[in-house]
């Protein structure tokens, strides 16, 4: 049987009518016009500096429906700032929360049979599974969020609030690049010539990156120090895996030096990516 996993801290904002596609499209870090009904991309809308105010997975329903599964906490400053940007685009935007919910099925290999507004696997890793929009309490949850977040930070997927804080990361410092959030060759969209600019000249000086840890992971927001030097701050965990926001810098000298990165007196060993 194939595990389901309630989302507690997740909400959904709908962005309808005919000019959906080309709205989201020209506003945020991914590709929404070549998004086919039934798919998911990963996607943030940015400061016009380049940082990001919120994330989300965005689901294509066709006939210029949206689903974009973003944090609850932010759900309502989504709706209002999508409302903003609005102006004359023929669209409707939505705070559906109340009424859907999010549930992830990470063991899954093939598509869940189960009843959902929008069903796909999720853009950001493959091990992550499949992840959907129901009516709330339609989809019965039968496993616990710990499983969910263990397979997360596996992946080094970062979360937002935990991992990074909003508008204060650039997608590169939360990985965004790594897990298929921007698209590179999209043209503009608010903060794209900060994102580019980062890209091509390699400005990119902090990134969340995953770690293991000698006897359990450190509770987030600790101090990472290597010797006297403070080199970035822990995240997310669960037992002896975590992610944890670091100065690639700081942290290359260090392992030069041979300084053992460590939090609260925990020893952390950092997996560097593939």
């Amino acid at each position: 049987m194939t595990t389901a996993i309630l989302l507690e801290d997740r909400g959904v904002i709908e962005v309808t009518g005919e000019d959906a596609a080309k709205f989201l499209h020209n506003l945020v870090t991914n590709d929404v016009a070549s998004l086919k009904t039934g798919e998911a991309r990963f996607a943030a809308l940015l400061t016009p500096q380049g940082k990001i105010l919120f994330d989300f997975v965005v689901f294509a329903l066709g006939e210029g429906r949206f689903l974009l599964d973003c944090p609850l906490s932010l759900a309502s400053d989504l709706e209002k700032r999508l409302n903003l940007y609005k102006l004359r685009s023929r669209i409707t935007v939505t705070n559906l929360s109340g009424a859907l919910e999010t549930i992830v099925f990470p063991d899954a290999a093939s598509r869940p049979e189960v009843e959902a507004v929008a069903l796909a696997p999720d853009p950001r890793a493959e091990t992550l599974g499949w992840r959907a929009l129901a009516a709330k309490g339609r989809i019965a949850a039968s496993g616990p969020l710990e499983a969910y977040e263990a397979r997360r930070i596996r992946a080094g997927v970062p979360l937002g609030g935990v991992d990074f804080a909003y508008s204060d990361a650039f997608p590169h410092e939360a990985d965004m690049d790594l897990f298929s959030g921007v698209d590179f060759k999209k043209g503009c969209y608010v903060g794209q010539e900060v994102v580019s600019r980062m890209k091509h000249r390699n400005l990119v000086r902090k990134r969340v990156t995953p770690y293991r840890a000698t006897g359990g992971a450190p509770a987030p927001g600790q101090s990472i120090r290597a010797g006297e030097i403070e080199i970035g701050v822990t995240g997310s965990a669960v037992g002896e895996e975590g992610l944890a926001l670091i100065r690639l810098d700081r942290l290359a000298d260090a392992k030069e030096k041979g300084d053992a990165p460590t939090a609260g007196g925990v020893a952390l060993e950092f997996i560097e990516r593939n």
